[in-house]
């Protein structure tokens, strides 16, 4: 066909054709664009907000007793110990007994020389004396007057007046015995002896050292301690006193026997609390018969407790403390936080006894985020969380 030929009406139609097909196929490519824009942003905005909602792990508080004793400080004492302190006044003459030394009931550990005292139950005796003489002389009197009063050599006053005499003299003699027989018991204090069966813990005298009589004055001479049984003193916190019952077991663990426990049972408690550490003592006796424990010595005691129910244990990041005081932050069941005061009855480091404050069926956040106020939503996470929803699985697309 030659240039100059018109072109056929039936090219004019298939282009018209083509043109309305392309201009559709254009418009359906648009609106599908526009289409997954507008689902893509409607995603991203649902996600957003999703994200917006504070994700938390919860735990359920732990029932199980984590520890059933506990650990306190305590001091050994001596079942029996006795300062000794002098009776008389003077001069240290010898002592028998050290540091260590085991002794018996009344053996005799020192001397004490007491030349004053000496001369005081010397003179003593010198009085009584006397006044014994005199007594005599008064009743030898008397006695000749009487067989003068049927001849009315003498009268019934001089009788009397001797009679008197007589009895004054008697009770001088008994003062002038009393006397004596004080200074002579004072004198037996110059041997100093042990009260009981022990060891000499401490010696605080030697040979020439001037002795004062009575225990205000210095420190004892000597310390005597029964140590075949110890007392164990230990303070034990208020809240836990109901709990450790008299006749309860304890174990005892001293620093110079690493390896090695003791038990001791719980003897008294005093019934009373300390206002100034708020604790009560008690007291706990521990058998030393082989003689391996010292008193005085520090030792660490481990109290079985009894209790009616086990306590509720949380994680230590669960607890809140703020101008609102002691709480921690749970999740109710439409997954909104409710925050509950509380009460510790221990902190064992990782874990926290609960007194009070919380249920065994409560969740509890493990580490509550900054911010959280009563009401707010959060999406629980971890083993206590629920399915996660379709657009929680779906991340945003760029």
């Amino acid at each position: 066909m030659s240039p100059t030929e018109p072109r056929s009406p039936v090219s004019h139609r298939k282009l018209g054709i083509f043109g309305v097909v392309a201009l559709i196929a254009a418009g359906l490519i648009v609106g599908t664009g526009i289409r997954a824009r507008e689902e893509q942003g409607s995603r991203l905005k649902e996600w957003t907000d999703d994200q917006a909602v504070p994700s938390v792990a919860v735990t359920l508080p732990n029932a199980k007793t984590l520890n059933a004793t506990l650990d306190l400080p305590g001091r050994l004492e001596a079942y029996y110990r006795a300062p000794i302190f002098a009776r008389v006044s003077g001069y240290l003459k010898s002592w028998s007994a050290d540091i260590g030394a085991r002794v018996k009931a009344g053996q005799v550990i020192a001397e004490i020389e007491a030349p004053d005292l000496d001369q005081q139950l010397l003179q003593a005796r010198a009085d009584l004396a006397s006044q014994q003489a005199s007594a005599r002389l008064s009743e030898a009197t008397l006695n000749r007057r009487k067989t003068l009063v049927a001849s009315n050599f003498v009268s019934a006053q001089e009788i009397d007046e001797r009679t008197a005499d007589l009895s004054n003299k008697n009770a001088a003699v008994h003062s002038g015995q009393a006397n004596v027989e004080r200074l002579e018991a004072l004198a037996g204090y110059k041997k100093i002896t042990a009260p009981f069966e022990g060891v000499v813990t401490a010696r605080d005298t030697d040979v020439g050292a001037l002795i004062n009589a009575g225990g205000g004055s210095g420190p004892a001479m000597f310390v005597v301690s029964d140590i075949t049984k110890l007392r164990v003193y230990v303070n034990v916190p208020q809240n836990y006193v109901p709990a450790i019952k008299i006749g309860a077991k304890a174990t005892i663990a001293l620093p110079e026997y690493p390896n090695r426990t003791f038990q001791a049972t719980v003897e008294a408690s005093s019934q009373a609390v300390d206002v100034a550490s708020g604790t009560t003592r008690m007291q706990l006796g521990l058998d030393n018969s082989s003689g391996e424990l010292m008193p005085g010595g520090y030792a660490s005691v481990k109290l079985n407790l009894q209790r009616d129910s086990a306590p509720l244990s949380i994680p230590a990041s669960a607890l809140i403390f703020n101008g609102s005081g002691l709480r921690v932050a749970t999740v109710g069941p439409d997954d909104k936080v409710l925050f509950k005061p509380v009460t510790i009855a221990r902190d064992l480091g990782r874990e926290i006894e609960l007194a009070s404050g919380i249920a065994a069926d409560d969740r509890v956040i493990t580490a509550p985020p900054d911010g959280l106020s009563d009401g707010d939503a959060v999406r629980v996470v971890g083993a206590k969380s629920k399915p996660a929803t379709a657009s929680e699985k779906q991340a945003p697309r760029s």
